[in-house]
């Protein structure tokens, strides 16, 4: 008996729902950028997407599920940003990484804010998804500054400060717009040298990096 058939069946059918799930969080990643999670109703959701509203609950289970899965594909592209960049020198690292994000938060501004603020009301789960990103950030500043990935309590805490300020300068920006992104970029990693040698103050074990040359 050949079974080659029945696998190849198989694996075209995955392939198939894989894109059309893709292809409905498309679609709702418009729809929660320009309408409110309240104001859309499933009726709403599966009008817009042109299929019958089954569809989602097979996907999704509920409004809820279809929300929290348009969030996680959103900021898989965030989060892949921080480990991006290993081939480049540390300075260029972190400003590469930096103008990344303020492109991912202007191109995806909805998605963006329901991540930092903690989605609908205080979402738990969305402020997990956050936490991820923080987390991936963290381990990419603390390997390209000190070549390690655990960084003692006291540098863990000031960067951890510097990131929630890169997330309300971005907020900030995203909302008024009234500077350029390499201006705020520009802000933002001067903002990081000053915090690492902050840190070093406190923790010689972890030395700040040389200054970039003058550009």
């Amino acid at each position: 008996m050949n079974n080659s058939q029945p696998r190849g069946r198989a694996a075209r059918a995955t392939e198939r729902s894989s894109s059309r799930r893709a292809e409905l969080i498309t679609v709702g990643r418009k729809l929660f950028a320009d309408t409110s999670y309240d104001a859309l109703s499933m009726d709403d959701i599966a009008r817009q997407a042109g299929v019958a509203k089954g569809l989602i609950y097979y996907y999704f289970r509920s409004k809820r599920g279809y929300y929290l899965a348009i969030i996680e594909d959103a900021v898989a592209g965030l989060a892949e940003l921080a480990g991006s960049t290993h081939e480049l020198a540390p300075y260029d690292r972190v400003r590469h990484t930096v103008d990344g994000y303020l492109r991912y938060a202007q191109h995806h501004q909805a998605a963006y804010r329901a991540i930092v603020t903690g989605g609908v009301g205080f979402d738990a789960e969305v402020l997990a998804i956050r936490d991820a990103v923080r987390a991936r950030m963290l381990t990419t500043i603390a390997l390209g500054a000190w070549g390690r990935e655990d960084p003692p309590p006291l540098a863990r805490t000031a960067l951890i400060g510097w990131l929630c300020s890169v997330e309300g300068v971005t907020l900030d920006w995203i909302g008024e717009r009234r500077l350029a992104r390499e201006t705020v970029g520009a802000l933002l990693v001067r903002g990081l040298g000053d915090t690492l040698r902050l840190i070093e103050e406190y923790e010689p074990d972890c030395p700040a990096p040389p200054r970039p040359p003058a550009r």
